[in-house]
């Protein structure tokens, strides 16, 4: 299987599967010399861990990180950073009922015919839990970034949005709530509503905005790599992830020319931002800011036609922990991957400045 790795000079490889005995990384191109703040590392992975809220699937892990190398007297080496998470609470026989029997809209169908096996405990490799691995990557990509703030939030549960234009976000309030809504009214609507759809058996899709603040001029390569389209990759490679747009997005589609550029002031900055901080795919200072739509979680505890893998019309229901909302554990996961590119990029420009002199 190939693709388990991820990012050009900052990269993090990740591996194991749900319910395996754990999942871990390595780390390679962080520099030497970086003095890591430990629990701001075991802060991050709080955020995303399982069993934190009424709101979320009641699978109980401490994700706790241990780190086997490339960090001496707590401060990087330059060597690869190699970890390892714990899995401690496993419940395989969840999903016993589906060992031959393919679930709607998960990755059970397509892993079987490309590989000609599959772990379904979970999803083994394809669950989410692979995502703590980016986590942890994120984190020390942010401390690498300590000048960069990168936020995101969740804007959308269902039908309840945000109004971005007549609302004022309180970003210090994202974490006072389960939903992580900086509008805490609104906050409160998105929690009884995930909790009315989990009664139900169902489960209900969002979006998660990220705004970065404090980016340097000039992070991104012209053409294949331009900046959005690495954080596009970036946002598009989490699990249940079905679209991103940065800037003015698709509602810019509906704005004349006239109204969508972002006219200069004298010192290079711009009056409006419907670019989102990035032109011609380098970052301009401005404030990037991007979307990340999240699909309804697949596994439903209501009872669903599907196939087996020998193409009998079966009938099934999910059983175990799962979320009925994705978005509110996927906070810290965009901004991880956020961190991520902008570390690649960041120590790319650090590389081809020195190259220049």
């Amino acid at each position: 299987m190939a693709g388990n790795s991820f990012g050009k000079i900052f990269t993090i490889t990740t591996f194991g599967e749900s319910h395996g005995e754990a999942i871990g990384g390595i780390i390679d191109g962080c520099p030497a010399g970086l003095a890591l703040d430990f629990d701001a590392i075991e802060a991050e992975m709080q955020r995303r861990k399982p069993g934190q809220s009424a709101i979320v699937t009641q699978r109980k892990e401490p994700d706790s990180v241990k780190f086997l190398s490339g960090i001496f007297e707590g401060t990087t080496t330059g060597t690869p950073i190699g970890f390892v998470i714990e899995n401690t609470n496993q419940k395989s026989n969840d999903y016993s009922h589906i060992k031959d029997t393919y679930r709607p809209s998960h990755a059970d169908f397509t892993y079987d015919k490309k590989y000609g096996n599959r772990d379904y405990r979970g999803g083994g490799r394809s669950s989410a839990r692979e995502t703590a691995c980016r986590v942890v990557a994120g984190a020390i990509a942010k401390q690498l970034l300590s000048e960069i703030k990168i936020t995101a939030y969740v804007s959308g549960v269902g039908p309840l949005q945000l109004d971005k234009k007549h609302q004022v976000l309180q970003f210090d309030t994202i974490e006072d709530n389960p939903v992580r809504c900086p509008d805490p009214e609104m906050a409160v609507s998105m929690e009884n509503y995930i909790k009315d759809i989990r009664k139900q058996g169902d489960t209900v899709g969002g979006v998660v905005s990220c705004v970065i603040k404090n980016v340097p001029i000039g992070l991104g390569e012209p053409v294949f790599d331009k900046l959005h389209a690495a954080l596009g990759q970036a946002m598009l490679s989490i699990n249940a992830v079905k679209g991103f747009e940065y800037g003015s997005g698709f509602s810019g589609t509906k704005m004349k020319g006239s109204e969508h550029n972002d006219v200069f002031n004298p010192d290079g900055s711009t009056q409006t931002n419907f670019s989102g901080g990035v032109q011609g795919g380098i970052s301009n200072g401005e404030d990037i800011y991007f979307n990340v739509a999240f699909k309804p979680v697949a596994t439903l505890m209501q009872k669903q036609p599907t196939i087996t893998s020998e193409g009998e019309q079966v009938e099934m229901q999910g059983k175990g922990r799962h979320d009925p909302c994705v978005v509110p554990r996927a906070v810290p996961i965009v901004e991880a991957m956020a961190a991520l590119v902008l570390a690649d990029f960041w120590l790319l420009n650090k590389i081809s400045k020195l190259s220049s002199e």
